[in-house]
């Protein structure tokens, strides 16, 4: 565990934040891509936690890049364009490819500006919502470089081709109005609620049994770059694994005897 990311778990649920907020959470640096990938990974691998929240310490979620250390040589950046291409493949770009592979959902709690790759941090979860300072830049041309961590593959996905230009060459900042009505986020709440809000849709995620709502998320997943046919052959599958549980039959059961069912992962 790493103070850079803080955990707070409450049952199924785990709440991670993070903690850098003297410089508004930077996620390139090493240091910080190691944590969350840690965190993420330990999430992951214990069915006993049936949903995150990701959330920022102060009042950013994230700024993205650290501005301090970019620069001729700096950061990412190394004299050599090739070592660059290194530093990428193998540090923050690990994120995008680590959320993509994630089964445990995701929630980003957005409580303040999410900036370049803090802004795509935020489309690689799964469910997005915003307190109301919550604002979103694709802002890499404004410091004359490209989205370096995937967002030209993510931003589109979520809204749209003419909106993603929009964001990405102009690098304009959008508020949270605007970022619902695009579909960057699902909801705005108050500032002061936004992680109760991102608790209550968690506690109705955790709420379903652990194999089934894991493997939905697989296949809405797939299904951004996979043919019908392919999903259907991959939703038989796990069809089939899904009948097999006891969980499956005790949904059954609970709702034929009008009864609240209890879930235990088997």
């Amino acid at each position: 565990m790493s103070d850079l990311i803080l955990e707070h778990r409450d049952g199924a649920i785990i709440t991670l934040t993070l903690n850098l907020p003297e410089v508004r959470n930077p996620i390139s640096d090493p240091d910080m891509i190691d944590a969350l990938e840690s965190a993420m990974c330990r999430c992951d691998a214990d069915l006993e936690i049936r949903a995150v929240i990701l959330t920022g310490a102060g009042s950013a979620f994230s700024s993205g890049g650290n501005l301090k250390k970019m620069g001729e040589a700096g950061g990412l950046n190394a004299e050599l364009p090739a070592e660059t291409r290194r530093n990428y493949r193998y540090g923050i770009q690990r994120l995008p490819l680590l959320f993509e592979a994630l089964e445990v959902p995701v929630i980003a709690a957005v409580n303040g500006p999410a900036i370049g790759a803090g802004c795509d941090l935020t489309c690689m979860c799964d469910i997005r919502i915003g307190g109301e300072s919550a604002a979103f830049a694709e802002s890499f041309v404004k410091i004359g470089i490209v989205p370096g961590d995937g967002g030209a593959w993510l931003l589109p996905r979520i809204v749209g081709f003419s909106k993603a230009c929009e964001m990405a060459l102009t690098g304009d900042l959008i508020k949270a109005p605007e970022a619902l009505a695009c579909g960057l986020i699902s909801k705005i709440v108050p500032d002061d609620k936004l992680l109760e809000e991102a608790h209550v849709i968690a506690a109705k995620i955790a709420a379903n049994p652990p194999h089934a709502m894991r493997m939905t998320k697989r296949l809405l997943r797939e299904a951004s770059r996979n043919s019908l046919a392919t999903i259907l052959e991959m939703s038989a599958a796990m069809q089939a694994l899904s009948h097999a549980t006891a969980d499956h039959k005790e949904a059954i059961s609970a709702m034929l005897s009008k009864r609240k069912p209890t879930f235990t992962g088997d």
